[in-house]
């Protein structure tokens, strides 16, 4: 599988994960349909226009979830598709209707599009971390087997509720609809994303990552007990499973782990510029680590380049370089939160 002159789709192809897929399939000589959902907002769509092999091996298309059909003319004719894309509003006031129907509805309409086409051979779909482990309380470990519980998420309403509800419901209906219609699919299922980026804005994921340097606490329990993959690690398993012939079911994508002190500790060691928490509220030491299992993945000869170090360094590096994290803080607190 994997010849590389092969055409593939990237749907969210200007956000974090789907700028850096894009990047990754051009270097590897792939033709690439990248999918936004304005392709004139040039703010949005530079950085993808001006990586290597863009001007021959790269073009726009324009499509929506929320359009029934608008990926049918940018996947005809691709041998893989890649859906990255996801509404990511967590302010939303109606999160059914802006959030999570369009995930699922979405999801499915990017697969009927894998259909019609007949020529696509591999749908590798993007999910999250959400939908296997919101649940009261936590397992010492987590793989593929387990999903998220709906209703305990929705009684919550933790922060990022909808979008974990959307995943999973999107995940669950896509899994149905490619048994049904005989459709070559794989999830990968990433922890929190973290490392260097070529989008303008700050990732949605490095907020939550980078929450104990901004001080954003709504965050804070996201990481509590956290899991970590680099970006450019998950993006190489995209590519890896799309390729590999023996690729089935569902794949955790997790190289880290560690409790919020632990990464603030590490933070504050690298970072003394920035006034990071030594305490956090409701965390002690004897909390445990909860592990996402990524064996499944590495059994099939994948393996991870990254460590934790390397991923905050390249998120804040990057960040600075943007303009989006401020050099350092003036101004002295207390350390704790």
């Amino acid at each position: 599988m994997g010849s590389q002159s092969e055409t593939v789709c990237v749907t969210g192809a200007s956000g974090f994960i789907g700028s850096w897929l894009v990047m990754r399939l051009l270097e590897r000589g792939y033709t690439v349909r990248a999918t936004v959902r304005d392709p004139t907002n040039v703010k949005k769509v530079k950085h993808l226009l001006d990586l290597p092999k863009a001007e021959t091996h790269l073009t726009l298309w324009k499509a929506d979830l929320a359009d029934e059909g608008s990926f049918d003319e940018a996947i005809k004719g691709c041998t893989g598709v890649f859906h990255v894309a996801t509404p990511m509003d967590f302010e939303s006031k109606d999160p059914e209707n802006e959030v999570i129907k369009p995930t699922i509805e979405g999801m499915l309409g990017i697969m009927k599009s894998c259909a019609a086409a007949k020529t696509v051979r591999r749908l590798v779909f993007t999910s999250s971390a959400g939908t296997v482990n919101i649940q009261e309380h936590q397992l010492p470990v987590y793989d593929e087997s387990c999903w998220s519980d709906m209703e305990f998420c929705r009684a919550k309403k933790m922060t990022a509720w909808m979008y974990f509800v959307s995943k999973t419901l999107a995940e669950q209906a896509a899994w149905k609809y490619a048994k049904e219609n005989n459709i070559d699919f794989i999830t990968i299922i990433p922890t929190l994303v973290v490392g260097p980026f070529i989008m303008s804005s700050m990732p949605p994921s490095l907020i939550t990552a980078l929450s104990p340097i901004t001080g954003n606490e709504a965050h804070y329990s996201i990481i509590r007990q956290g899991q970590f993959v680099h970006l450019d690690d998950l993006c190489n398993a995209h590519i890896y499973l799309f390729e590999n012939p023996k690729a089935e079911g569902r794949y955790i994508c997790s190289s880290h782990d560690c409790i919020i002190l632990d990464l603030a500790k590490m933070l504050r060691e690298k970072y003394p510029e920035y006034n990071i928490p030594t305490e956090f509220k409701g965390v002690d030491e004897n909390l445990k680590s909860v592990c996402f299992s990524s064996k499944k993945l590495t059994d099939l000869g994948f393996e991870f380049k990254y460590s934790l170090e390397d991923m905050f360094t390249g998120a804040v590096d990057t960040c600075r370089a943007k303009g989006l994290l401020p050099p350092s803080h003036e101004k002295p607190v207390d350390g704790k939160t």
